[in-house]
């Protein structure tokens, strides 16, 4: 055993308090918090999740995690730093003398092109200039106007019902259509951050859609909640590997726990709600609004 999860068990020992409750608060599995205090780093998914659990660990026993980080980080081992090794490279004399040629024979190619494209473009002026416009084109004649019959009544016009033939300059309204009515648009706005907890607020839908697209390692749990606002079901708890994605259909709010929040990226019907940059415990509430 180490002497930080020395103290860290002491601390708990102290305060009485068991690693199931100590799992609940902290939502971290058991082994990993045997594993922290035995020293054992080994057993934990990743090196920045040894860093997330430990402070996690150290906030839920009120302790300092700065000071219990400072610890941690003096425990490891200094890395060796490797001397460069220099080697020396000999030039090859006959490859240089191979490009020195290559770079007068491109040289001497360029020139040529050079030559045959001004001769090109002197050859085409001549040729167009030489050939000129054909004596015998005419210019287009322009088709008059057409001329309508004045006498024709237009079709707006209709004969009055004593049959004298006068025009009474009438003609038949057209409806106007209804408007269609515009559906409320889905609207994700972030309402606070109760005991650590951001909450956000979804209006104008019936269901929630959350999407995940993940661009590292991160565990992740996802709980339904009641209309009473407590947990229900636990949807799915995972450790999701980069480049993964999953999706959830409810028809009721959520309540998400993130280990790494860096390493999510979080979409809810459609609106990209921010959970941070940094690789620390994130828990997100989402308060769906039905109309």
């Amino acid at each position: 055993m180490s002497d930080l999860g020395y103290i860290l068990r002491k601390t708990r020992l102290e305060k009485k308090i068991s690693l199931d409750d100590l799992q609940e608060v902290t939502k971290i599995r058991k082994r990993y918090l045997e594993a922290i205090e035995e020293g054992n780093y080994k057993v934990l998914p990743g090196s920045f999740y040894v860093r997330a659990f430990i402070k996690s660990y150290a906030e839920a026993l009120g302790l300092d995690p700065n000071e219990v980080l400072n610890m941690y980080q003096s425990t490891l081992p200094a890395p060796t730093i490797e001397k460069p090794v220099v080697e020396a490279i000999r030039k090859n004399r006959s490859s240089v003398r191979n490009t020195e040629k290559m770079s007068r024979w491109a040289s001497s190619l360029m020139f040529v092109c050079f030559i045959l494209l001004i001769f090109g473009i002197v050859y085409y002026y001549t040729y167009k200039n030489y050939k000129g416009t054909p004596a015998d084109e005419k210019p287009t004649q322009t088709q008059s106007p057409r001329i309508t019959d004045s006498t024709n009544p237009s079709p707006s016009t209709s004969v009055n019902a004593t049959g004298d033939g006068k025009a009474t300059g009438l003609s038949t309204p057209t409806p106007t259509p209804a408007p269609t009515p515009t559906p409320p648009a889905v609207q994700v706005k972030f309402s606070a951050t109760e005991k650590g907890v951001d909450n956000y607020i979804i209006t104008g839908t019936a269901n929630l859609n959350i999407q995940f697209k993940i661009t590292g390692s991160c565990w992740i749990a996802v709980n339904a909640l009641t209309p009473e606002g407590e947990k229900g079901a636990l949807l799915r708890q995972k450790l999701y590997n980069s480049g993964e994605t999953d999706t959830f259909d409810l028809a009721s709010s959520a309540f998400l726990n993130v280990g790494a929040a860096s390493a999510l990226q979080l979409m809810v019907n459609g609106t990209l709600v921010p959970v941070g940059d940094t690789p620390n415990p994130k828990r997100v509430q989402l308060n769906l609004q039905k109309s």
